[in-house]
Parts: C-alpha cells; structure tokens; sequence
C-alpha cells in the first residue's frame, strides 16, 4: 500500500517557476515508477513526467520536455517535479502517482507513453495557476 501526498502548487505569472513535492506514506519499494499527471479545466488527465526509482531514469511529456524536471529523494521518500519557464497552458490540477515498473531482461523502466490506466495508486492533487 502507498499514499502519495502532493503540495507545492500555487499561483505564478507566466515564465515563473514552481517546485511540486510528492511524499509517499507507506512500503514504497525501492524500485517503483513514480509519475506527475496534470488535468486541466475541461481537459481529459494527461501524463507529464516519470521516474523509475531503482535507476533514476526520467522520461517526460513532449509539452514540459526541456521545462520541466523529474527528481527523487529517496531518503524522505519524496519526488519532484520543478517546473520552469511556465506558461498559460499549464495551469492544472497536478498528480503524483505510483506503480510497479516494467521489468525485462533484469532491466526495468517506466512504461512510455505515460497512461494514467498504468499508475495503482494516486494523491489528491494541487493545483497549479499560471496567469498574469
């Protein structure tokens, strides 16, 4: 069982910039993928940013890739999500969500593209503006 926790979000002026924090209560693995989803106002739910946490390895929405960046803390069990460079579009609803990964080969990784259908286990959000 594992509880993400979001906080973070709040109001900014385009080009400003936000750090969003997940805290996961519970046995998280020390393999998981955790991932960042957004959901804008009429908008269906949308995949932002993952991060297998066994190798580090990040993988990112078309939209925030370059913006955007995926970290961990695995000592406090938390990730990150900074936010750069924020635009109109952005404002949302932010996620943090968790699942097992995909393992091949003894290799082992988020799936791509990222799928909410994927993610077990999701915090209650926070929300992000962006406006002038």
């Amino acid at each position: 069982w594992v509880q993400p926790v979001e906080s973070g979000g709040g109001s900014v002026q385009p080009g400003g910039s936000l750090r969003l924090t997940c805290e996961v209560s519970g046995n998280l693995a020390s393999r998981n993928c955790m991932g960042w989803f957004r959901q804008g106002p009429g908008k269906e739910r949308e995949g932002v940013a993952t991060i297998y946490t066994g190798a580090g390895s990040t993988r990112y929405a078309d939209s925030v890739k370059g913006r955007f960046t995926i970290s961990q803390e695995k000592a406090k069990n938390t990730v990150y999500l900074q936010m750069n460079s924020l635009k109109p579009e952005d404002t949302a609803m932010y996620y943090c969500a968790a699942t097992t990964p995909t393992c091949s080969g003894g290799y082992c990784y988020c799936r791509s593209p990222i799928k909410q259908v994927d993610f077990v286990y999701w915090g209650q959000g926070t929300q992000v503006t962006v406006s002038s």
